[in-house]
Formats: structure tokens, sequence, C-alpha cells
């Protein structure tokens, strides 16, 4: 009798033992797949933050003086006291020649020209 007692108890440990390890499976892959979400929303997240730091640094640079500045020269506003000077193109504009490469014609035998590469003076 306690015999059968004990077959049933281990059958029994055996079933909880298949229970839980089945259930520790389950819980490491839900683990899995959430470490995996994890990581991908970090990098998003990153991703964002670095955005808005570069998006805050362009704010900053256009809210400058600097930056006004720049706009205002590039329409073509001044401040006070200074004389906006414009090139008038003249109407007689000679064009600058350009120089002809005249090519230099080798008239040295191959032979020679190999032979200065390896000893360096004429035969």
């Amino acid at each position: 009798m306690t015999h059968k007692w004990r077959n049933i108890l281990i059958v029994i440990g055996l079933v909880l033992a298949v229970v839980l390890l089945v259930d520790f499976n389950r819980r490491m892959e839900e683990l899995n797949r959430l470490t995996t979400q994890l990581n991908a929303v970090r990098v998003e997240a990153t991703a964002v933050i670095q955005t808005q730091t570069a998006l805050a640094g362009q704010v900053a640079y256009a809210t400058s003086d600097v930056a006004v500045e720049e706009w205002a020269y590039d329409n073509k506003m001044v401040q006070p006291g200074e004389h906006p000077v414009g090139v008038v193109p003249s109407v007689n504009v000679t064009p600058t020649p350009e120089p002809t490469l005249v090519p230099q014609v080798n008239d040295l035998p191959n032979w020679r020209i190999w032979w200065e590469l390896f000893f360096g003076n004429h035969p």
C-alpha cells in the first residue's frame, strides 16, 4: 500500500514538474519577446531624442542674432550707417583668352625611355 502511494506521489510530482517546466518555457519566450520590443523602443527613443536635440539646435540658431544678420545680408538689407555697394558690369568686356596647350612630341624610341627609366643615364 505504501508502494502504491509512493508511485502516485512520483507521478503527481512528474506531472507538476512538466507543468512548471512548460510554464517556465512560456515565461522565457515572453521575456525574450518583451526584451526585443524593449530594445526596439530604446532605439526609436534614442533616434527621437537625437532628432529633438538637432531641431532644438536649429531653433536656437534660427533665433540668434547671427542668423538674423545673415538673413538680412542675403536679402540685401543694410544696417544704419552702412552703404550698399553693387557691382555693375561694363558693356565692353574683353574676355580673357585661354592659353592653348601644345602637346610635347616625344621623339625618343621606346627602348630609350625604358633604359632611362631603369638605369637613369643615356646608353
